[in-house]
């Protein structure tokens, strides 16, 4: 199963209605290092060293990443704001499915 944008994008908008999101790519990887995040996405033209840290502690504390096939301006305008972002971290997903489906579409089991 393949996500597409428009998945991403209803989902993120059921996060930041009803869940906790933290933008900006400092504090995603500060919550990548302390393992609180659910799920980390990365705009498909962040900073390499950005995607490699990221990546790196998402790996060391078993989260989730997913990768948006769009630019860091377009995930902002999906989320609603008036700036670029290059990264943010689900906190809470609230009554979105997104976890579910990101760890669906990379082939991981969501239950163990």
């Amino acid at each position: 199963m393949s996500l597409t944008v428009s998945d991403i994008g209803r989902e993120l908008q059921m996060v930041l209605k009803t869940g906790s999101v933290v933008i900006g790519s400092r504090n995603t990887i500060r919550l990548a290092k302390l393992g609180k995040a659910k799920l980390i996405i990365i705009a498909s033209n962040a900073p390499p060293e950005i995607k490699k840290d990221l990546k790196y502690y998402a790996k060391l504390s078993n989260i989730p990443v997913y990768e948006f096939p769009g630019t860091n301006m377009e995930l902002g305008a999906l989320c609603g704001k008036p700036f670029s972002i290059a990264s943010m971290a689900i906190v809470d997903p609230g009554q979105s499915n997104i976890v579910e489906l990101v760890k669906e579409a990379s082939g991981v089991e969501s239950k163990k």
